[in-house]
């Protein structure tokens, strides 16, 4: 497992520099030079010039993506645009907020999907897989920006059950700002997880050793808590993982419509002021996260799955 854990982090230095060079050629290149609309129109020469100094925007483009590399390497992507602070001080207030929302509202989410999904599962074909499969189409095709007006309006603003937006850095006071975007989570991620832990459980079902073990006079709930739920954690693993980058980078509406200080927040106030070296810095940790995420899947199924051999 050394061997091949060397071996993957060798191969993601290729993939991490072409992601660097294709979002270098987006933001620097492609976009043309942003200290135009850094300095703005009345700017003089001179101060467009220290600018363009101080973001290195008048070296050649080979030694700027060479800085960009450094910065990818040293996690200092250098000071904002619009608030001129620090990119790495601006990441690190965001990242507690974010997990402060995601954490609770993924777990809870992927257990409620699961038990779900073995639910349905269980009683496929009947009223119960029908009823809960067609709910969840439902649930799916409502946009997440409908379930945040809605539960701004009659949770917050009509009932008062929780604050219209808002965010507290203590903690006893904090959940209930966190509870009502967490909930609004939990009600748009529940469909897409359970109508994919339903069918990859499904295609467990009818596997042989399935046949096997229901000839043994097992029962049916332990065939499918002991068999079925261990070989189907495969796919439930790697989507679970692909999720990963969303946990740090937080939901970019829930973040913005209830005032949460997060990444996610973040990335969208930087897209409206045009600061392009946070975009940027966001963007290459969401692709870092990534790529170690899936480094991550191939290890986990080691210990979810004996069958599967590294090399």
């Amino acid at each position: 497992m050394i061997v091949y854990l060397f071996r993957r982090l060798l191969a993601t230095i290729p993939t991490i520099f072409g992601v660097a060079l294709i979002l270098f050629l987006l933001l620097d290149v492609v976009g043309g030079d942003p200290s135009y609309q850094m300095v703005g129109r009345h700017a003089t020469a001179r101060q467009l010039e220290e600018v363009r100094h101080e973001y290195y925007f008048d070296r050649p483009l080979p030694v700027q993506f060479g800085i960009f590399l450094e910065q990818i390497v040293t996690f200092d992507y250098g000071r904002s645009f619009a608030t001129r602070r620090l990119i790495s001080e601006i990441l690190k207030d965001g990242i507690e907020p974010s997990l402060s929302l995601a954490i609770p509202a993924f777990s809870i989410t992927t257990i409620l999907a699961v038990l779900i999904g073995l639910f349905v599962a269980y009683f496929r074909g009947t009223w119960w897989d029908k009823s809960i499969v067609i709910f969840c189409v439902f649930g799916m095709s409502v946009s997440m920006l409908a379930y945040i007006l809605f539960g701004q309006y009659v949770f917050a603003f009509k009932l008062g059950w929780f604050p219209i937006s808002g965010y507290e850095t203590d903690w006893s006071q904090r959940w209930s700002f966190i509870a009502l975007p967490a909930l609004i989570w939990i009600t748009v991620g529940l469909g897409y997880d359970v109508r994919f832990y339903r069918t990859a459980i499904l295609e467990e079902v009818n596997q042989d050793y399935v046949r096997t073990a229901r000839a043994k006079g097992l029962p049916e709930i332990r065939v499918f808590l002991k068999h079925v739920l261990k070989n189907s954690m495969v796919p439930i693993l790697t989507f679970m993982i692909i999720e990963i980058p969303l946990l740090i980078l937080g939901s970019f509406l829930l973040e913005n419509f209830f005032g949460i200080p997060g990444l996610g927040n973040t990335m969208i106030d930087a897209i409206h002021n045009s600061d392009f070296p946070v975009i940027r810095a966001l963007t290459m940790l969401g692709s870092l996260l990534f790529i170690f995420g899936n480094l991550l899947t191939d290890l986990l199924y080691t210990m979810v799955d004996p069958r599967v051999v590294l090399k």
